[in-house]
């Protein structure tokens, strides 16, 4: 059983609209820029004034998507477990002298990494409170899964993380949690459509409209309005939700 140690959700951004998407994240999140680090200097941590980051961004070539990292004690016996529960490497940098890696996608498509664990966790940084008093926290990547390939991949991510598992409040949802060691959790969504699995995040938010509206202001976009949540782009155009549900 390989033991997950942390969670990243990974926002990968094209580079011409990097600048504008950080500033965005930033400011939702209540954090501020690492000093850039990589290569090219494509990679930046989303840091909070207190408590454990969990948000990370990178500056790519492609379009906007998301990653998932998981921190692990053993890159190469997590990579090998994950090989043997149905992912693909797509790329081993593990025997590098750098950090030490590996790349995966899921058996439908999620694009994930293994990572050393070397941080200390300094437990659950504050929710962030926007200029009308509504509070909110990034607290879960939702993965958008084809419905012919549901059950395989849930199945996957629940063997893979070996992290509790419940129904969610409508029957195309599951949620796996790690709680209260790890602050994000997993929202399994099943599709009325099938195409590759992919994710986006989930902020909790004591008031939708609100937190919306703010949203707005700083440069996102609506796109569909739910009965407890709000479908949002950012900047890039990259989806993400704000949802009815109490930031912890």
């Amino acid at each position: 059983m390989t033991t997950i140690r942390w969670v990243w959700a990974f926002l990968d951004r094209p580079a011409a609209q990097f600048d504008d998407c950080a500033e965005f994240w930033t400011a939702i999140t209540g954090t501020s820029r690492s000093a850039p680090r990589g290569e090219h200097g494509e990679f930046v941590t989303l840091l909070p004034d207190s408590g454990s980051p969990t948000v990370k961004m990178q500056a790519i070539g492609g379009d906007p998507r998301i990653h998932l990292d998981f921190d692990v004690d053993d890159v190469q016996a997590a990579t090998d477990r994950a090989v043997a529960l149905g992912a693909t490497l797509v790329a081993d940098y593990i025997l590098t002298e750098h950090i030490g890696y590996a790349v995966l996608r899921s058996p439908h498509g999620m694009t994930f990494c293994f990572t050393p664990f070397r941080d200390a966790v300094e437990g659950l940084s504050p929710a962030v409170e926007g200029p009308a008093g509504s509070r909110s926290r990034l607290d879960q990547v939702c993965l958008d899964i084809g419905a012919n390939d549901y059950e395989t991949e849930a199945r996957f991510w629940t063997e893979l993380t070996g992290w509790a598992w419940r129904p969610g409040s409508l029957p195309e949802f599951s949620r796996l949690s790690a709680r209260p060691g790890i602050p994000i959790d997993l929202l399994l969504q099943r599709l009325g459509e099938d195409r590759p699995t992919a994710g986006h995040v989930d902020l909790a938010c004591t008031d939708i409209e609100a937190t919306a509206a703010w949203h707005e202001q700083l440069g996102a976009h609506r796109v569909q309005h739910g009965k407890h949540w709000i479908v949002m782009t950012d900047p890039s155009g990259q989806p993400y939700c704000l949802t009815g549900r109490e930031p912890a």
